[in-house]
């Protein structure tokens, strides 16, 4: 029985005690803890590697590297983006001098819809913002299109996109730049950190300045940065964990699979529509109850009687956040997709090592 244990929405895979412990000692040798040492410098190989590009530079968190190639591309104006997300990305967008512009989402996917887009761009537009949502992927090549024929850049947030491959290339390979959080709830992480991914080789000086307050030697500051640096500690756990990848999405797809076996042909419950053109990581399992006998805070209320957290995620919209209210463009009427979306879904407990008899008593909660 589950009641007795809590069970959350998530729960960060850790690296073999002993592995993770060999990987720091190094650290304790040369007492370099932050500031770009050996750690952090092999770490960045890896994942170009890994994720097939050329160009990456790591960051404390997935935010501050948000914002700060938001303003390394000289943006102004506006920025399209969507409502339904986490905090962080329309967060960046205002804290970087920027206004978004709220585009509605796809009825299937929860990403950005695509053919909304055209009819908000305005001569004050400077990019898009799209967000792979639970690691559903963009509509990248017509974002693509749209972007070339107006001019703008494409910032895409790919937090929950961390090893999904589109048409057998890595996701980091479409648009200008992407964002990747490596939080400890995510697919991978580094405890806190993340990344980001861009095109133009230019941008580099430009990023490290920011992250590093603008030095560039003993004597030399020639930029107005922050501080936005990963450290060693960090990219440790983040050496290790990418060891272990393969088989944290395998594990991952198993949890996954299970829950759609269960739920998959129960009238009034609509799952997550997967695109075969897409290598999925198996980051989320939300669940959209439409029409159901249950609504969908009735069944956060049921699972939680039980010691299971669920999450409404993404709710509230960003656009309907306290702090943006009476904020001009923030009013979520004007996306009623994302707010019908987010008003109905629930993501369900899972992670990689997590029980198939977990899963099945989750839904034996759902459906009973």
């Amino acid at each position: 029985m589950i009641k007795n244990n809590i069970i959350n929405v998530t729960k960060s895979s850790m690296p073999p005690f002993a592995e993770f412990v060999k990987e720091i000692e190094t650290i304790w040798d040369s007492h370099w803890l932050t500031n770009m040492g050996e750690k952090h410098i092999e770490l960045e190989e890896q994942l170009k590697k890994y994720m097939e590009i050329d160009n990456l530079i790591l960051y404390t968190n997935g935010h501050l590297a948000l914002e700060n190639i938001l303003s390394s591309l000289k943006l102004s104006g506006e920025v399209i983006t969507t409502p339904f997300t986490f905090a962080s990305t329309t967060h960046a967008i205002v804290r970087c001098g920027l206004k978004p512009v709220f585009c509605d989402i796809r009825l299937d996917d929860y990403t950005l819809d695509e053919e909304k887009i055209e009819e908000l761009i305005t001569e004050k537009t400077s990019a898009i913002l799209p967000v792979h949502v639970y690691g559903n992927i963009c509509r990248v090549e017509k974002i693509s299109k749209i972007a070339e024929k107006y001019h703008l850049k494409v910032i895409y947030d790919a937090a929950h996109a961390f090893g999904v491959k589109y048409r057998g290339y890595g996701i980091a390979q479409y648009g200008d730049a992407s964002m990747f959080s490596f939080h400890a709830t995510k697919v991978f992480h580094t405890i806190e950190g993340g990344a980001v991914a861009f095109k133009n080789a230019k941008l580099k000086q430009e990023l490290d300045d920011r992250k590093n307050f603008g030095i560039r030697g003993p004597e030399s500051v020639q930029y107005v940065g922050g501080n936005a640096k990963m450290n060693e500690f960090q990219a440790a756990m983040g050496l290790c964990n990418l060891r272990h990848i393969a088989e944290e999405i395998k594990k991952r797809k198993r949890i996954f699979e299970r829950y759609q076996n269960h739920l998959k042909h129960i009238e009034g419950i609509k799952l997550n529509n997967m695109n075969k053109s897409v290598q999925s990581n198996y980051a989320y399992f939300p669940v959209l109850f439409d029409s159901y006998k249950y609504s969908r805070d009735q069944i956060y209320e049921k699972l939680l009687e039980k010691n299971i957290v669920s999450r409404k995620y993404f709710y509230p919209l960003t656009s309907d956040f306290e702090c943006y209210k009476g904020m001009s463009g923030f009013n979520s009427e004007e996306t009623p997709i994302a707010r019908h979306i987010a008003e109905c879904v629930l993501t369900l407990p899972l992670y990689a090592d997590m029980n198939g008899s977990t899963v099945d008593e989750i839904c034996e909660i759902i459906v009973s």
